[in-house]
């Protein structure tokens, strides 16, 4: 049995854990991503912290290599993380600073195409060939797998499914500076936006929920308030043409749902955009994660114990 570290670097949460070749985990432990520091050096450190605590755990010894599933987008070249819209700092060195600082190999991975593949190993795509995982999370990211093979693109960086176009009409500045994309509407962060902006589109005066809280707006449509359950409709619409988009570009048979909107809303996100999917392919199975918010641990598990300490 094979023991390595993974780690799972999201632009709210970092979490690491102990994870074997079986898909097993032995330990876990998490902290909030910094977001205070001269540079993305107080990233690095904190990777390390987690590491090294992980390490000094009774099986931690038997670790033989670390995996990091990152927001991106990624620098594969360098190993690092580079202008990623989710997080403080421009510039996170990965691999070269942990490879060095515990002496094992360090392979980096997009979260997203982590998460397809921890979906696959020990989740709700187990057995499909073809499988795409998208995260609803404080950004929208994508991982694809097309006749059993991760896509990954000249960088790592294929399946940026948050940055589709989706909307001209109110033409929302996503958080990497271009207009209209999904994630500048439908991540958990820019939700509460997108509800201000069609609201005063929309003449809708005052609510009677928190509309600056994307939970509350959530609530407020599952207790069959009007003005929620409407905006739902307009979030649907955008949700679906993301989705359309991807079953075009990669004609899966499963989509999984992920993030923290999926884990506890998944049914209302559905509900209001699987009636709204193009057809023009066949709908493939669409289904939340089941594994907790795992699937980029277990995915960046399974890609060091793949590559042996190859980034992508």
């Amino acid at each position: 049995m094979t023991t390595v570290i993974a780690v799972d670097l999201g632009g709210t949460n970092l979490r690491a854990a102990l994870v074997t070749s079986d898909a097993t985990v032995l330990a876990h432990t998490a902290v909030p991503t910094p977001t205070l520091g001269p540079s993305g050096t107080a990233i690095t450190a904190a990777i390390a912290a987690r590491v090294e605590a992980l390490l000094a755990s009774p099986r931690g010894r038997e670790a033989t290599a670390i995996g990091v599933a990152s927001a991106g987008p990624l620098d594969l070249g360098r190993g690092r993380v580079v202008n990623s819209p989710n997080m403080a700092f421009p510039v996170v060195e990965v691999t070269e600073p942990l490879g060095k600082r515990f002496g094992l190999p360090v392979s980096l991975v997009n979260d997203a195409r982590a998460g397809v593949l921890g979906e696959r190993w020990s989740g709700a795509a187990r057995g499909s060939d073809n499988a795409v995982y998208i995260t609803l999370s404080t950004g929208i990211g994508g991982g694809a797998v097309v006749n059993g093979r991760l896509l990954l693109g000249a960088d790592g960086n294929a399946g940026e499914v948050g940055h589709i176009p989706v909307d001209t009409r109110y033409n929302l500045v996503c958080g990497c500076g271009y207009r209209g994309h999904w994630e500048g509407y439908a991540s958990a962060k820019n939700i509460p936006r997108f509800f201000a902006a069609w609201r005063e589109r929309a003449g809708v005066g005052p609510v009677a929920f928190d509309a600056g809280s994307t939970r509350a707006i959530f609530e407020a449509a599952r207790a069959g308030d009007p003005v929620a359950l409407a905006f739902m409709e307009a979030l649907g619409e955008v949700n679906a043409r993301g989705v359309s988009a991807v079953i075009v570009a990669y004609n899966p048979d499963v989509i999984v749902i992920d993030g923290p909107l999926a884990r506890y809303y998944g049914d209302t996100v559905i509900r209001f955009m699987e009636p709204r999917i193009d057809r023009y392919l066949p709908l493939p199975r669409i289904a939340v994660s089941e594994l907790g918010g795992r699937a980029p641990l277990l995915g960046a598990a399974a890609y060091v114990l793949e590559t042996g300490g190859r980034s992508a």
